[in-house]
């Protein structure tokens, strides 16, 4: 596979597939007691942080790896120029779960940026799962194979960082490939994908979303979030 055809970013498949509902210039969500912030990707090239910093984001998802094949160009400015603009930064790893196993991919993303440091800067790496941007919707995985999948992963990313990861998800995605047998929710913060004024039903395991990805574009670089809570609690999930 070409190196840059794996430059897939957070939403990529859930954009192309959901598209942005209903979603108008004029109708934001609710951001009273919430935190903004973006992600970002090798798409948005060298980042102009203190701009975005001046314009109100906080925290950002720096995309580090894809696979086991794909290391994101741009990480060290991206990621490095984050924390050093002020911002809470962590790095995410788009998810090929048809190529190698959750351990192999969580080894290679640790390795290349998705480590974590109780700093108070620092998110916990993130784990991004959506449609396959290479062919069947759930990479001819059934739900137990998938729920394996996610689990060998995550349970890889705590026995090197001591953190488990984010979960980046939509919806409609995670219901249909991978399920509720398992709840994530219990270790996993979620990482929630709906382009929408409002954000609807949460995955199956999910009790409670901690990042909400509202939108594709808009005032910051890459796609914009939003930190269910205040400024305090993104420093307290920094931290522990």
């Amino acid at each position: 596979m070409p190196e840059g055809s794996a430059d897939h970013f957070a939403g990529s498949q859930v954009l192309k597939h959901e598209g942005l509902g209903d979603l108008r210039a004029e109708e934001d969500p609710p951001t009273e007691g919430k935190v903004p912030g973006m992600d970002v990707s090798s798409h948005q090239g060298d980042v102009d942080w203190k701009s975005s910093w001046d314009k109100g984001a906080r925290f950002t998802y720096v995309k580090a790896t894809e696979g086991t094949h794909y290391r994101n160009p741009k990480f060290t400015q991206q990621y490095n120029g984050s924390y050093d603009a002020g911002m809470i930064r962590g790095a995410y790893h788009f998810a090929l779960p048809d190529r190698s196993d959750g351990v192999a991919q969580a080894n290679f993303f640790v390795n290349n940026g998705g480590g974590w440091s109780p700093d108070g800067r620092t998110l916990p790496p993130a784990l991004d799962m959506e449609y396959n941007p290479y062919g069947d919707t759930c990479y001819k995985m059934d739900q137990a194979a998938m729920t394996a999948w996610v689990k060998a992963f995550s349970d890889r990313v705590f026995v090197l960082t001591k953190r488990y990861p984010a979960i980046y998800t939509s919806t409609s995605w995670w219901n249909k490939c991978v399920g509720g047998s398992v709840k994530f929710g219990e270790n996993n913060p979620l990482w929630v994908a709906h382009y929408n004024s409002k954000l609807g039903p949460l995955p199956m395991g999910f009790e409670f979303h901690t990042i909400w990805q509202w939108q594709a574009a808009g005032l910051f670089p890459g796609d914009q979030n939003l930190f269910n809570g205040k400024f305090d609690q993104l420093q307290r999930i920094a931290a522990s």
